[in-house]
């Protein structure tokens, strides 16, 4: 008889072999006795005939019935692990250096060949190590600037050779010329209005060229320390009445999600996360895709991290809902504005796409 998953029963049998056969992630394991291996349902190795296949919860069951692990789907995560901590490693070397570190200095300090590492730190990173480095060097750019900086004095500090090399990338590297990143809204005037909302205080900022902020389920004073972090230099004006319009928009959209929110927007971040923010405004009312399926959508597949990084920056909710992406288990990860309210706006909306 087949070892099931503790909570499945044999009258699941043929539910777990179809999962198999469409090789997709499950939490169950399935035996080979021909092999004398034990995988995971997305394994990439040739299927097996039917009945030479038995069915495990875990591998310590698959082990107790004297199978070992496959190499290949690696599922007990063991590989994994090892890569991961490697990848960490190589990545914290790389925060500490000044200049970028070449591909081959890494893969000798961790001990692997230069392609083998170069594709674990991409399956682990969906980046290159120098397209890991080129992000670091972004990073201190940007706090230098933001900090108040000269652009000179920048530049030099975060390693970039001249000013000249930064500007020809500017969109890439900072979504915005480094004087205006600099400034930090100096300069600016960004209207602000607070309502209520299902979810507690909600507050709308905005630019002459439309919505820069967006932030709800918080006390007001930490709203306000939000906006002012990311305009440091701005001068923020109480006016209600000019965001009488948007703040009825959001609020409509909150009550009943049947459309997009279309509002004018002033968004601003790297040439990747504007790729990212634009593929969230696709995903429908209604539906959700992983973050997986999200980097899929933008041409990066590999760029997980980086994708869900760029979700967590995103200034404007509801109007780029980032509230519609998920793990890739189906459950409801972080959410810069609270799990549950992340909970009610995917239920609302779903309930609205079912009444149609």
């Amino acid at each position: 008889m087949n070892f099931m998953p503790a909570n499945l029963t044999p009258q699941d049998d043929d539910a777990l072999w179809d999962t198999v056969n469409r090789r997709e992630a499950a939490d169950f394991l399935y035996a080979v006795t021909t092999m004398g291996v034990y995988c995971r349902p997305n394994c990439p190795s040739p299927r097996p005939l039917r009945r030479n296949v038995r069915f495990f919860g875990t591998p310590a069951e698959a082990e107790a019935a004297g199978f070992r692990a496959c190499k290949r789907c690696d599922p007990k995560g063991e590989r994994a692990r090892i890569a991961e901590a490697v990848v960490r490693d190589a990545c914290a070397h790389i925060e500490t250096e000044e200049t970028i570190p070449s591909l081959d200095a890494l893969a000798k300090r961790a001990g692997y060949s230069r392609f083998h590492f170069l594709r674990m730190f991409r399956d682990h990173t969906g980046l290159t190590p120098r397209g890991y480095a080129e992000g670091v060097r972004a990073r201190r750019l940007q706090a230098a600037l933001a900090d108040g900086a000269r652009v000179v004095d920048a530049v030099a500090e975060a390693g970039y050779g001249s000013e000249s090399r930064v500007y020809e990338k500017t969109d890439t590297l900072l979504g915005m010329t480094p004087g205006a990143l600099r400034r930090g809204g100096a300069g600016e005037e960004i209207r602000t209005a607070f309502a209520d909302c299902p979810f507690g205080r909600l507050l709308v900022g905005a630019t002459d060229k439309g919505v820069c902020y967006l932030g709800f389920a918080e006390p007001e004073a930490a709203l306000l320390t939000d906006l002012r972090r990311r305009f440091p230099n701005a001068h923020l004006i109480a006016d209600d009445a000019a965001l009488r319009d948007v703040v009825r928009a959001v609020l409509d959209f909150i009550e009943e999600p049947s459309q997009a929110l279309a509002l004018p927007l002033d968004l601003r971040g790297t040439a990747f996360q504007q790729r990212v923010w634009q593929a969230l405004g696709r995903i429908p009312a209604g539906e959700t895709r992983s973050y997986a399926e999200l980097a899929a959508m933008i041409g990066a597949p590999k760029a997980v991290r980086a994708v869900a990084s760029s979700c967590a920056r995103n200034p404007v909710p509801l109007a780029v809902p980032c509230h519609r992406v998920i793990g890739s288990d189906g459950k409801l990860t972080g959410y810069r504005w609270g799990v549950e309210s992340k909970r009610a706006l995917l239920a609302a909306e779903k309930a609205v796409a079912g009444a149609r």
